[in-house]
C-alpha cells in the first residue's frame, strides 16, 4: 500500500490526466445516453430504431470495458501492482481516450505539456506496477539526439560509437551506463529511428529520454513494450543542448533490471 507521501505525489502530479480521462469516459457515457433517448424517441422507423438498438449494445460494452480499464488504472496506482486480468483494458482505454482527454484539455485551456507530462507519470506508475524484469541484452536505452552538444563535429545518431567522450554533454554518461549495465542504447532524431533501434534489438523493455511530446507519442507507439519515460531538460529551448538527469535514467534502468538474473 501506497504511504502518505506517496499517495500525496498521486494526488499531485497524476490527477490530471486521470481527471480528463474520467472526464472522457463520462463523454462516452453522454454519447450512450444520447443514442438510448434517440432510440425511444417516438415515431422512428423500426430499421432506425434496430440500428440505434445495436449501437447503444455496443457503446454499452464499450463503457463496460473501459471503466474496467479506468478501474484497474486507478488500481494500479493507489496499490502499485497491477491487477493482470485487467492490463488489456487499461492499454486499450489509455489508448483510445488520450486523444479525447487532450482535446478536453484543450477546451480547459489546460497547457498541452503538462497533460502529456502527467500521462507519463501515469504511465510510468504504472508500468512499475507490472514488476517486469529484464536482462541487460533485453533492455533498451533510447535518448535524444539533441542530448549532443550542437556544435560538435562528431554525429552520433549513425553510430553513438562516434562520441569521443569529452564530458561537455550528457552522452558520456548515457555510454558509460551502458557500459556499466550491458544494455543497448540508442540516440534517435525522431519516432522512425526510434522504431527502427525497436526493431533491431527486440527489447522486452525500454527506458526512453525524451521530450513531453516525443516521450507521449513514443509510449502509445512502443505499446505493449513497457516504457519507462524520463523527461529531458531545456534550458536552451526545445531540441538544443538538452540535458537529463542521469540519476533518474539510472533508477529507470535499475526498476528493470533489478533481480533479473
Amino acid at each position: 500500500m501506497m504511504n502518505a507521501a506517496g499517495l500525496k505525489q498521486f494526488q499531485v502530479h497524476k490527477r490530471l490526466f486521470l481527471g480528463l480521462l474520467a472526464f472522457s469516459v463520462m463523454a462516452a457515457v453522454l454519447a450512450a445516453a444520447a443514442a438510448w433517448y434517440l432510440f425511444f424517441y417516438p415515431g422512428r422507423p423500426l430499421l432506425y430504431q434496430l440500428l440505434l438498438l445495436v449501437m447503444i449494445g455496443l457503446l454499452a460494452a464499450a463503457l463496460l470495458f473501459s471503466a474496467c480499464g479506468l478501474a484497474g488504472i486507478v488500481y494500479a496506482l493507489l496499490v502499485a501492482r497491477t491487477p493482470a486480468p485487467l492490463q488489456g483494458p487499461m492499454r486499450v482505454v489509455v489508448h483510445l481516450f488520450f486523444p479525447l482527454a487532450l482535446l478536453l484539455g484543450c477546451v480547459m485551456h489546460i497547457d498541452a505539456d503538462r497533460i502529456k507530462r502527467s500521462f507519463v507519470e501515469v504511465n510510468n506508475q504504472l508500468v512499475r506496477a507490472r514488476r517486469l524484469k529484464a536482462r541487460p541484452e533485453e533492455l533498451l536505452l533510447l535518448a535524444p539526439h539533441c542530448l549532443q552538444r550542437s556544435e560538435c563535429p562528431h554525429k552520433i545518431t549513425t553510430d553513438i560509437n562516434n562520441c569521443r567522450r569529452c564530458g561537455r554533454c550528457d552522452v558520456t554518461r548515457l555510454l558509460d551506463l551502458r557500459e556499466k549495465y550491458g544494455i543497448h542504447i540508442g540516440m534517435a532524431t525522431g519516432g522512425t529511428l526510434a522504431r527502427k533501434y525497436v526493431r533491431e534489438y527486440r527489447p522486452l523493455a525500454i527506458v526512453a529520454i525524451a521530450c513531453e511530446r516525443d516521450l507521449t507519442s513514443g509510449i502509445l507507439d512502443a505499446s505493449p513494450i513497457p516504457v519507462l519515460g524520463v523527461t529531458n531538460e531545456r534550458p536552451c529551448g526545445p531540441c538544443l543542448n538538452t540535458r537529463v538527469d542521469l540519476g533518474k535514467v539510472e533508477a529507470a534502468i535499475g526498476e528493470f533490471l533489478r533481480g533479473s538474473d
